[in-house]
């Protein structure tokens, strides 16, 4: 088993591709909907992930997609299911198992993500609906006393519960231990939140006998605060990102798909490219983005089939931005060209 969930983590940061998380709930997909004026509807969540997926680019640019569950259960218009859709792309169906972070008792302020309850059941059934790895995301926040040990702790044995019993039914857990940007600390306070969050991830996966082959991590980028007074530049925090990572990820994990954690657009992907220019490291470096990915295709899209061939060209266009960034060949003057 765990040779073959190694070759479904590696195939998932085959270079100059990356993943697409398409995972939002049907909440927060409504406040994106919101943004264009369109009401959310299983009909419309299903045609705008539907162009998605169907966009061309998706062959070159796209090794995996994070379904949320209703998307895992739905059909294209024609019947087609979403999942072969996917498949017929050359792109890995995977699925967000975690049911959320929720308000962590005796610690104001801090969360804990739930949904361990039910979960092999869970994943038994995302498998044999074509699922071939998971996600699961932990929030930790960075304030004044903040984060606490316990919070980090706790996140970090729920991280390493679920990547076991994802590894037990055949899937590649992906592990997501995100230091939120929220705050004006600087970038050495995220950096040291973020070191010592990844050390207690890796403790508690060694602690419940994870096959690192077989995971792939998706952290944040090590990064200024969003109301910090002093933004770190984009060499800044390749560096930086790039010192932490090494002081903790071991070597035996096949690759590191970054999140974009509500950086712009453009930053994410020069971050990434920056990143990939440095040779020799250990593990292959790639995006896990969403908003990052999406933001301009639903703009464009607005909601409206009409618009389809115009979302899915914007669509192309960021993929292709970032796959290049993922073989460190992305240049500011490529953002110019037609998407």
């Amino acid at each position: 088993m765990s040779d073959r969930l190694n070759e479904i983590a590696l195939a998932l940061v085959t270079p100059g591709k990356g993943i697409l998380a398409a995972d939002e709930s049907t909440g927060t997909i409504k406040k994106r909907f919101d943004t264009i004026n369109s009401d959310s509807t299983i009909d419309s969540r299903r045609d705008y992930r539907h162009m998605l997926f169907s966009t061309p680019a998706m062959k070159d640019f796209i090794s995996g997609v994070i379904l949320f569950d209703e998307t895992l259960r739905q059909s294209a218009p024609d019947g087609t299911p979403l999942v072969d859709i996917i498949k017929n792309q050359g792109a890995i169906a995977g699925i967000k198992v975690d049911t959320g972070a929720h308000p962590m008792t005796g610690h104001p302020g801090e969360l804990v993500t739930d949904g361990l309850d039910g979960l092999s059941d869970r994943l038994k059934e995302y498998h044999g609906l074509g699922a071939r790895f998971a996600k699961w995301r932990a929030v930790i926040t960075i304030g004044k006393d903040l984060p606490s040990k316990d919070c980090i702790s706790a996140n970090a044995d729920a991280l390493a519960r679920y990547a076991r019993r994802c590894q037990e039914n055949g899937l590649v857990p992906i592990v997501e231990p995100e230091v939120l940007m929220d705050g004006d600390h600087t970038i050495d306070r995220c950096f040291d939140v973020t070191e010592v969050t990844l050390n207690a991830l890796y403790k508690a996966l060694a602690e419940h006998q994870v096959a690192l082959e077989g995971t792939i991590l998706k952290p944040n980028m090590v990064i200024s605060g969003s109301n910090c007074a002093t933004q770190a530049e984009i060499e800044e925090v390749a560096e930086k990102t790039l010192q932490c990572l090494k002081r903790t990820v071991p070597a035996a994990v096949p690759g590191i798909v970054f999140l974009s954690g509500g950086q712009s657009d453009l930053d994410a992907t020069a971050h990434l490219s920056v990143m990939n220019q440095t040779s020799g490291l250990p593990w292959a470096l790639s995006y896990s983005y969403g908003r990052a990915l999406q933001a301009a295709p639903l703009k464009v899209w607005a909601g409206n089939n009409a618009n389809i061939e115009a979302a899915q060209r914007a669509f192309a266009h960021r993929a292709r931005m970032n796959g290049l960034a993922a073989l460190g060949q992305w240049r500011p003057e490529l953002e110019q060209e037609a998407a």
